[in-house]
């Protein structure tokens, strides 16, 4: 997979270190969402390499129900992910955009 620098990259199926994010944010997405949620399971993302990376994550969360999250992971040195945006009311079939 080759990401251009500061591009979107192509859609991949997500993988454990996506669903590794996601896990991690999953309070915060909550959080934001003021609502909770039983299942939080990585479906599709896409990345962003900027200085550390953008995930674009498309998140099942149960029944036909999906969310969108970014999250940006900096540069090691510079501390651990942090959820930056999220789109409610997705559909399975909605593409990954840039938001």
């Amino acid at each position: 997979m080759q990401t251009m620098c500061g591009g979107l990259g192509e859609e991949l199926l997500a993988d454990e270190k996506i669903q590794s994010i996601c896990d991690e944010m999953k309070p915060h997405a909550e959080q934001k969402a003021k609502k909770t949620y039983e299942v939080f399971t990585a479906k599709r993302y896409k990345q962003q390499v900027v200085a550390g990376t953008n995930y674009f994550i498309k998140v099942h969360v149960g029944g036909d129900d999906h969310i969108h999250i970014r999250v940006f992971k900096p540069l090691p040195q510079q501390g651990g992910p942090q959820l930056s945006g999220l789109q409610e009311s997705k559909a399975h079939s909605d593409p990954i955009a840039y938001f």
